[in-house]
């Protein structure tokens, strides 16, 4: 199931986006913590945000810069503001898309359907970072004219790190990702995934592809 968090003060507002979205077979989450959205992003790892421009003390606009720190995944902007100057702000700013208060359920719900369908891996053959390409149905990493056959948690590994190219992943998120478990798992096992797939990619002449940011994580 497909999980969606809500970035929305109007606690109204709110609970009338998660009775929809639950209505229509989506996992749905909401923070209202806008200063540590961090937190609730690692936390539920959602595949689609909406968030609300006008929030107390600060604005989507701020939070959104705070979310592209860590993810890449699309943030529809559902807002009373309606002005093409807003939109334009809005998916310069990293949205995906742009929705007006009062938002009409059908129209929402189709950008929402829309949106994760565009960037669902499943409908795309590959990534590409840097002249890199990842294969997505034959697990196979490409450079020049090299290829390399990736494992399941290789595959799996190299896949979060593109799809979030270039932000940088905790080693928490990594983990949890690779095995559902960021609580019991020591991070030595993270560490040797790594360092075997980064003796593979040397070996089609990738040096220091994935990058390690210390006292933080892995990215790209």
């Amino acid at each position: 199931m497909e999980k969606i968090l809500i970035i929305e003060d109007d606690e109204i507002i709110r609970k009338e986006l998660g009775i929809l979205l639950s209505n229509n077979n989506y996992s749905v989450s909401s923070s209202v913590d806008f200063f540590n959205i961090e937190k609730a992003i690692e936390n539920i790892n959602p595949d689609l945000i909406l968030l609300d421009i006008n929030l107390p003390d600060t604005n989507g606009y701020e939070v959104i810069k705070k979310i592209r720190k860590i993810t890449n995944k699309p943030v529809i902007f559902v807002t009373s503001r309606n002005t093409i100057d807003d939109e334009i702000k809005s998916l310069n700013a990293g949205g995906y898309d742009f929705i007006t208060k009062p938002y009409n359920k059908e129209l929402l719900l189709l950008k929402i359907r829309k949106c994760l369908d565009e960037v669902n891996p499943k409908n795309h053959k590959e990534l590409i970072v840097n002249g890199v390409s990842l294969d997505l149905h034959l697990s196979l990493i490409k450079y020049q004219d090299k290829e390399i056959e990736l494992t399941r948690n290789e595959f799996l590994l190299m896949y979060y790190l593109f799809f979030n190219y270039p932000n940088i992943l905790s080693k928490d998120m990594l983990i949890e990702y690779l095995w559902n478990d960021k609580f019991y798992l020591d991070e030595n096992i993270l560490i040797v995934n790594i360092n075997r797939l980064r003796n593979k990619l040397r070996d089609i002449g990738l040096e220091d592809f994935i990058k390690t940011v210390r006292g933080v994580g892995y990215r790209l």
